[in-house]
């Protein structure tokens, strides 16, 4: 059984930097990201994982790679972003000009995926996780990561919302008494 699931959203992307909202399309990492991924090594120092997941999307996969991790790292289709659908490559404000009270976590997005589509391929990804004895990482996006956070803590898929994740940002989920537990979040 996994000791703990680590967390660690890709670095910065242009559109990310611009706030829009950027789900299957493939943006890569900005020079900005690029040097933040590249001090993930030291964030990470002595810490070895028995299995890397990495989201099969570029931005994932080069901070893995700058990580030190990418000859580990296993594609894992789950592990892609939030389908944004008519509201990919748009900012929060754009939406909210013609759909003012629209929140993604409660409404999901036109022909895209709801919060609970999200949630079933997180679930898949954490049983999968569950199966490997030591601690994993997992190199994937802000919203999909949020949702491994709240299903991993058995909340809805929604309550994702309610945990705000920064590029490059690290997490680490484990267990305190053989209950799944947050044991840091978003550093």
């Amino acid at each position: 059984m996994a000791t703990a699931l680590w967390l660690i959203r890709h670095a910065e992307t242009d559109w990310a930097k611009a706030g829009k909202h950027t789900g299957l399309t493939d943006i890569p990492l900005n020079a900005d990201g690029r040097a933040h991924a590249a001090t993930l090594p030291e964030r990470l120092v002595g810490q070895e994982f028995s299995a890397v997941f990495v989201s099969p999307l570029s931005r994932a996969r080069e901070t893995a790679e700058l990580a030190g991790l990418g000859d580990q790292a296993q594609v894992r289709p789950d592990l892609v972003e939030y389908d944004y659908g008519d509201y990919e490559g748009i900012t929060t404000d754009e939406i909210h000009e013609t759909n003012p009270d629209w929140y993604p976590w409660r409404d999901g997005v036109p022909y895209g995926e709801l919060p609970n589509d999200v949630g079933a391929r997180a679930d898949r990804v954490i049983a999968e996780a569950l199966e490997v004895d030591g601690d994993v990482a997992l190199v994937a996006h802000g919203h999909v990561l949020r949702v491994v956070g709240a299903r991993w803590v058995e909340q809805p898929a929604s309550f994702a919302g309610r945990l705000a994740l920064s590029t490059g940002a690290i997490c680490r989920l484990g267990f305190e008494r053989g209950v799944r537990v947050v044991r840091a979040w978003n550093h």
